[in-house]
């Protein structure tokens, strides 16, 4: 937690809003199958990260944000080793999220540098990686840069097209 927020990165603690108070971490993030949203809140109160896992459901979603998550997570977009993905999620539920609502979202779920992109384009604020960045090839330092320099071209794209 101390390198993160040494390097202004927030520390979200997945699934435990106990030990993400205990901690004094930046947040947490809850699954359908964790802590409720309101519970998470009510825990870490008004200034931390609460982010909820919605899965491929666009009424989850809605649900979360409504009632205050500070962002929702869509996925798994591709298939994970992390754990196992009860859902699968398309690239649509992004842009669909994108059109209707301001809480960020957050794609999940299998992502590496090679197929990130879409997720991106589609509209992704953020990206969930784990292995994706672990495992790469030339070391996570250089996957980290990888996945920046993928927003910034997304970025560039919807600027240029005004």
């Amino acid at each position: 937690m101390r390198i993160a927020q040494a390097h202004d990165v927030a520390f979200i603690v997945n699934d435990r809003p106990d030990l993400a108070k205990r901690l004094g971490a930046d947040g947490v993030h809850v699954g359908q199958d964790d802590a409720p949203y309101a519970d998470a809140r009510a825990l870490l109160g008004p200034d931390k990260v609460v982010g909820v896992t919605c899965h491929n459901s666009r009424h989850l979603a809605m649900g979360a944000a409504e009632a205050g998550a500070d962002y929702v997570a869509f996925g798994a977009f591709y298939p994970t080793a992390t754990k196992e993905a009860k859902t699968r999620a398309e690239p649509e539920i992004l842009t669909w999220w994108q059109d209707i609502m301001e809480a960020p979202c957050v794609a999940i779920g299998g992502i590496t540098v090679v197929n990130a992109l879409p997720l991106v384009e589609a509209g992704a604020d953020f990206l969930a990686v784990a292995s994706g960045v672990w495992d790469y090839a030339e070391g996570p330092e250089a996957a980290v840069r990888a996945f920046n320099h993928i927003f910034e071209n997304a970025a560039k794209q919807r600027s240029s097209r005004g």
